[in-house]
């Protein structure tokens, strides 16, 4: 098998990483200075690499092999969290990278758009796989500032370009690697992660209306507290889901705000995002019945309580070809230390298994850690999972 340069992948991450550096990570968010500046970085890179470039509307970046033949598309997103991890989507657009310097021909690699979801949800990969509309385009907002997702890529020179939607009949598959992001690999000592599936979540805000009132003259009778409706609901959701859910589920109040929050005023109004994840449809059905069950039981109180979807993807299996390929690959560079996996959280895979093949391969997270700067891979570990990837990917090729 081919065999990877190690040097030119770790030098690669390292020159990405100071792009938009933060402490020891990155700030990347959709589409700021920095964020374009990597997507300018890249387009370099897909260049030299002898892979032919583009930015399309909705500001992915594809490096298109030349050759003949099917390909095997590679890819993940280059954004970044708030204030977060440098190899979190970084690491799987450059192991794509490196796959199509290694082998020479076969590999497409894509930087998707907003995967971490500053304007909205996968816009990037779910525009290439024909799921967004321009009404949606026109909608979106970046979150934190409101600036309209129009007005950034009209401003960063992609407005104008027309989004590439998939031809399936181009690609065997899609593959992406990542960073596991959590403790499973990290407490088991193995150090290749197979994905079998990966999670679906459902996202909502919670809105809470009372009455706001001085909190030293309205006595508790009469009152209509929306922090105290909130509070309530939130520790009646995490009871319930602790019944209903299994090992794997996950469920996370995100953010919690009351208004006026000024100490003497009982609040008004209250908000709660809230989500849940596990990558059992039916257990996902379950749990938002129960949710809105929670919610009707809540209104009933003194306040009025709206249950808002803001969002919903469903679970992805991977491919179970793409999943031999990978755990062969694995197996054959580090024995004994492999395992195939659930994801927990969502990853851009998700999208393209709807519509080619698509396998999922993590490398282990230090300490678990991720969305955080201090999010870390030791060396040894990026290089091992690269090897791996592209192992898997010529063996797919047929090489």
């Amino acid at each position: 098998m081919p065999k990877i340069s190690t040097d030119r992948l770790l030098s690669d991450l390292h020159e990405l990483r100071r792009i938009g550096e933060y402490k020891t990570g990155v700030h990347r968010p959709s589409l700021s200075p920095e964020d374009i500046a990597s997507r300018h970085w890249l387009i370099d890179k897909l260049t030299q690499a002898g892979l032919k470039p583009q930015i399309d509307g909705i500001a992915n970046v594809y490096g298109w092999d030349p050759s003949p033949g099917r390909k095997i598309l590679m890819g993940s997103h280059i954004e970044t969290q708030p204030h977060g991890g440098w190899l979190d989507g970084a690491m799987g657009i450059l192991y794509g990278l490196e796959a199509a310097r290694t082998l020479g021909r076969g590999i497409d690699v894509a930087a998707w758009f907003d995967e971490e979801g500053w304007f909205g949800s996968f816009l990037g990969s779910r525009s290439f796989c024909g799921q967004v509309t321009d009404a949606e385009i026109d909608s979106a907002t970046r979150r934190g500032d409101g600036i309209p997702l129009r007005t950034a890529l009209d401003e960063a020179g992609w407005g104008s370009a027309k989004r590439v939607q998939c031809d399936p009949a181009r690609y065997l598959g899609y593959l992406e690697a990542h960073i596991e992001q959590g403790a499973e690999l990290v407490l088991s000592g193995d150090r290749i992660g197979i994905v079998t599936a990966i999670v679906g979540s459902h996202r909502f805000r919670i809105l809470f209306e009372g009455v706001q009132n001085h909190a030293g003259t309205t006595r508790m009778a009469r009152r209509k507290d929306a922090g105290v409706a909130l509070v309530r609901l939130a520790t009646a959701i995490n009871d319930r889901f602790a019944v209903l859910g299994n090992e794997r589920t996950v469920w996370t109040t995100g953010q919690i705000s009351i208004e006026p929050g000024s100490p003497s005023i009982v609040p008004g109004k209250g908000e709660m995002v809230f989500q849940f994840r596990d990558t059992d449809p039916e257990l996902l059905a379950k749990l938002g019945i129960e949710l809105n069950a929670l919610v009707a039981e809540a209104a009933e109180g003194p306040c009025r309580v709206t249950l808002v979807t803001t969002g919903i993807t469903t679970p992805a299996a991977m491919d179970p070809r793409f999943q031999d390929a990978l755990e062969a690959s694995a197996v054959r560079h580090a024995p004994g230390k492999v395992q195939r996996m659930p994801s927990g959280a969502g990853h851009d895979a998700q999208i393209l298994a709807a519509i080619m093949p698509s396998g999922m391969q993590f490398v282990p997270s230090i300490d678990g850690v991720s969305h955080h700067y201090s999010e870390d891979t030791k060396d040894e570990d990026l290089v091992l999972g690269c090897q791996v990837f592209v192992d898997a990917a010529a063996a797919l090729l047929g090489d």
